[in-house]
């Protein structure tokens, strides 16, 4: 096991069962939770993949579990998985906290999803409490544009004396955020890595500044990175070294890991940009 330490970060390079033993109980504020979804998908080149549906999620169970027992009596946890897997842990879950939203998160796609069924444009969140009597919920830390009040400017006459409809809400359970692209700042070299843009609307809904953020499977470490900015502490876990490294990087830890610097590479087409000014120069 390999850790770092800095300014209320804490990045650790283990497996997520022997990371989760080195955290007190009772001490974390949220929980963002993206694991694997056991569709085989590569990470730097490694297949992650269980044999059947059954290992992988009692697998998922068993850190789950682990997950459950770090949240404050107040705390929240945020559940990523695949559509097919998402029913069986919401079964599980639903048995130990309150599930308060199954979120959609929608986005557009330039590729070919599928060409004989329908395919998948979303994947689903689950919104988690301990108590859903005592829990953070930032509301006004997270209003969206309501069209209804902002554009179409109607009046509601339901009221004495009759209003114009309000111009912002609380977003509903299905959020519109673009998947990061290869050519945005925030691109890392990750199959799954979620947006910031996501990961803001969750650590400022149910978490306060000073509080501590917990993801258990950090790949890129946006919620880590999201969360210094939104002045929360932090906690990461990674298996992976190569994605460790990403983490001590973007959270600006330490600026050599065993002599190497960690720089960001720059991606091809910005080589190749490069090259090209330099026919001029």
């Amino acid at each position: 096991m390999k850790q770092e330490e800095n300014n209320g970060h804490r990045l650790i390079n283990a497996s997520i069962i022997d990371a989760l033993g080195t955290i007190d109980n009772r001490s974390i504020n949220l929980i963002f939770a993206d694991p694997p979804y056991n569709l085989g998908k590569k990470y730097n080149g490694k297949r992650i993949e269980w044999s059947d549906s059954q290992s992988y999620l009692e697998w998922c169970y068993e850190w789950l579990a682990l997950c459950l027992k770090k949240l404050k009596p107040n705390g929240s946890l945020y559940l990523m998985n695949a559509t097919q897997n998402m029913p069986y842990l919401d079964i599980y879950l639903r048995k130990k906290v309150d599930i308060l939203s199954r979120i959609v998160w929608y986005y557009d796609s330039s590729g070919v999803q599928a060409k004989n069924y329908f395919g998948s444009l979303y994947e689903p969140i689950l919104h988690c409490v301990i108590d859903k009597n005592n829990y953070t919920f930032n509301s006004d830390e997270i209003l969206v544009e309501a069209k209804t009040g902002s554009k179409r400017k109607l009046i509601d006459y339901r009221k004495d004396p009759p209003q114009p409809y309000n111009t912002e809400k609380v977003p509903g359970n299905v959020w519109e955020i673009p998947r990061v692209r290869y050519r945005m700042d925030e691109y890392e070299k990750h199959p799954t890595q979620k947006p910031e843009k996501l990961l803001e609307r969750i650590i400022k809904a149910s978490s306060n500044e000073g509080d501590i953020v917990l993801d258990p499977f950090s790949g890129t470490f946006t919620t880590c990175k999201v969360a210094k900015q939104l002045n929360r502490k932090s906690i990461g876990i990674e298996i992976q070294e190569e994605y460790y490294k990403i983490g001590l990087r973007r959270l600006e830890i330490v600026r050599q890991y065993n002599g190497e610097k960690l720089k960001k590479p720059k991606k091809s087409y910005e080589i190749k940009n490069t090259q090209k000014n330099t026919l001029f120069d």
